[in-house]
């Protein structure tokens, strides 16, 4: 079954020394965290949990659609990773708010 979840975040960069090139992420929170964590939950009961708790998503933003994971985090919510081709075609900085739509 799969289930279509929509929010919108900043996106923002991880970056450590070692690793200056930097990661952007949004962080998807509230009631579209809520239903992620409902996912993973349901996929650990039926014995097909991930690795570090990870679910696999089809993402949208603005025209481009992708495949990744969506992982989630201990401060809060969970991690969606942007590609730096989506972050191009669309258009994207730090900072900007993106709406996304995730089919899990």
């Amino acid at each position: 079954m799969t289930e279509t979840i929509t929010h919108t975040g900043p996106l923002w960069r991880w970056t450590t020394p070692a690793a200056p090139a930097a990661w952007h992420f949004i962080t998807i929170d509230g009631e579209a965290g809520e239903a992620l964590s409902g996912t993973a939950i349901m996929r650990r009961l039926e014995g097909n949990a991930r690795g570090f708790g990870s679910l696999k998503v089809v993402a949208k933003i603005g025209g481009s659609t992708f495949r990744t994971s969506v992982f989630p985090s201990k401060e809060t919510g969970w991690l969606l990773p942007v590609k730096a081709a989506v972050r191009k075609a669309e258009g994207l900085a730090e900072g900007d708010a993106v709406m996304v739509s995730l089919e899990v």
